[in-house]
């Protein structure tokens, strides 16, 4: 299927030819046609999959030509609700793409950053926003911002809501849209709490629902590597010595873990940087430029940061701890091995943490192979999982 076959009209189109699209991804094939007919959605997707460009595309078509009928400055019809700052920058930029020649206007907020550009803008008037949750109701309360003209709302990575605290936030955001609108809801994971919250979000949603690309691990080779908690940082960087390891990207599960790991590097002489939600948003951005264009050789990230980040012919990704939710797993290794080029994914386990494996090992076709020789060993029951001599490239 070619986007030509989704009905769509010449301005997008000639958009996502200059993007160099030609074919749409599985949960753009179902959803943008569901969603051009006006109806809710109910996405389980994981970060990746190309869901920006589904429910981007088919709200910059139906807005496309539509009058402004509130009189004076445009109003905000579209809003789309995100936890991260560097996601919902992503979310903006295409929006820029593919609405290159439709003149909507668009805009982002978020925190960490003076309001000032932010409201300037507002005043001027915009037809879709995309926030963060704490900024939008900020500015929301200071009289910024009014939604009761939305008539298309998304709320993306639904599950991290969950998991950084803004469930609260978004049900006051909620109950401030008009009922009647047509609604998206995202989430990777579809946790009970998850469910109950799209229930009050979309009206009898079509769902569509892609599983994790777990057949992409054939093209990431992964391995496992038992260690102590405390070997961990010798074992990083000792692989990192490895300099044919171009980039890595280095998950931890803290915030402080992920300083720590970043100092620990940068003292062993590794160019490192961290990104997390403690970080001003010039130090993430400037930190997420570098690893792009490899000033920095390795990021270190949590979970909840690294959503959204997007980096070409990304060669590793490393857990420096092992993550507790099995769909996490699938979602940081599927950071490498994209657009059909070949990963590696290495992760540390240490013994508290093999219990997590029992859960990720339902996800995969097969066990991980467990590296036996490496300097930092422990000693674990050869019956434990497939083992594997270590070998660096």
């Amino acid at each position: 299927m070619s986007f030509e076959d989704l009905n769509l009209i010449e301005p997008i189109l000639l958009a996502l030819k200059a993007e160099g699209y030609t074919e749409p991804t599985p949960i753009q094939e179902k959803a943008i046609p569901v969603l051009l007919k006006g109806k809710d959605l109910l996405g389980c997707a994981q970060t990746g999959t190309g869901k920006t460009a589904a429910f981007a595309i088919p709200i910059l078509q139906l807005l496309y030509g539509k009058p402004n009928n509130s009189g004076g400055k445009r109003q905000i019809k579209a809003l789309i609700i995100t936890p991260t700052r560097e996601l919902a920058i992503q979310i903006n930029e295409s929006f820029s793409a593919y609405g290159n020649h439709t003149g909507i206007k668009h805009t982002v907020i978020f925190g960490g950053v003076s309001q000032g550009p932010q409201t300037t803008i507002l005043k001027n008037g915009i037809d879709i926003l995309i926030a963060t949750p704490g900024r939008l109701l900020d500015l929301m309360n200071q009289g910024f911002v009014t939604l009761q003209h939305i008539q298309f709302f998304v709320l993306d990575e639904a599950d991290r809501m969950l998991d950084m605290g803004f469930i609260h936030d978004v049900r006051k955001i909620i109950s401030k849209l008009p009922s009647k609108r047509q609604s998206l809801f995202f989430s990777a994971t579809m946790p009970p709490e998850i469910q109950k919250l799209a229930g009050s979000i979309v009206l009898n949603p079509v769902k569509v629902e892609i599983a994790p690309v777990v057949a992409t691990a054939d093209l990431i080779r992964q391995s496992l590597f038992y260690v102590s908690k405390t070997d961990k940082k010798s074992l990083l960087i000792h692989i990192l010595q490895d300099q044919t390891i171009e980039t890595a990207l280095v998950f931890t599960r803290t915030k402080h873990g992920a300083d720590k790991v970043s100092r620990e590097l940068v003292k062993a002489g590794i160019k490192a940087a961290a990104i997390h939600g403690n970080k001003s948003q010039a130090a993430r951005q400037n930190a997420l430029k570098n690893f792009k264009n490899r000033t920095t050789r390795v990021l270190v990230a949590t979970d909840i940061a690294a959503r959204g980040i997007d980096v070409e012919q990304l060669s590793h990704v490393i857990n420096f701890e092992i993550p507790n939710i099995p769909e996490t797993y699938i979602h940081r290794i599927g950071r490498t091995g994209r657009a059909g080029l070949k990963g590696v994914a290495l992760s540390f386990c240490d013994s508290d943490e093999k219990v997590f494996l029992k859960d990720i090992y339902k996800l995969l076709p097969r066990p991980i192979p467990v590296i036996e020789n490496h300097p930092f060993s422990l000693e674990q029951p050869r019956s434990s999982a497939h083992s594997a001599r270590f070998k660096r490239n």
